[in-house]
């Protein structure tokens, strides 16, 4: 039997003669690690108590990233999760996790936006790992976090904030 040939463009050809080459950008993680993290529990020994009913749980979540030498980059997830009761705080976790990236073969004006979506999705299942952990060896249910669009979070914390690329100089 004798294959026809594919109509569809090879891999990384330039479509229509448009000067603008394609590129696959790499993204690889080199370290992750804990940069910050605190919990408080100011209900103390009552923690029983406290948790007999649901508290209302104000989850906040940044990210940000800043270059290091060469194409490697720091990229941080801030996380903070906070539970009320009408009567109390019953606890507060604060978490700031990074790694070390490294990005290859993107045009500059793309590096944050990879970093900041890309690389923080990469992040996001460790960091909530840890503030799950935390939580439930603070004494309270473990706090999850539902998963982030990390590129809706991208336009609302970075593009609305006028930042070119979201990625701080060095």
């Amino acid at each position: 039997m004798v294959e026809a040939p594919s109509d569809a463009p090879e891999k990384d050809t330039v479509i229509d003669g448009d000067d603008n080459e394609l590129f696959q950008p790499q993204i690889s993680i080199e370290a992750q690690f804990i940069k910050d993290l605190s919990f408080e529990n100011p209900v103390g020994p009552n923690v029983t108590e406290a948790i007999t009913q649901a508290p209302e749980v104000n989850v906040e979540v940044s990210t940000n990233a800043r270059p290091l030498e060469g194409d490697k980059y720091e990229v941080a997830i801030v996380i903070r999760g906070e539970a009320k009761t009408p009567e109390a705080t019953v606890f507060i976790v604060e978490l700031t996790y990074a790694g070390v990236l490294t990005i290859s073969n993107a045009p500059q004006d793309a590096i944050g936006p990879i970093l900041l979506i890309e690389g923080a999705r990469l992040l996001f299942p460790f960091a909530r790992n840890i503030v799950a952990d935390v939580s439930r060896d603070g004494g309270f249910p473990p706090l999850l976090i539902n998963p982030i669009d990390f590129a809706q979070l991208y336009r609302d914390q970075h593009v609305a904030e006028g930042s070119t690329n979201g990625v701080a100089p060095n």
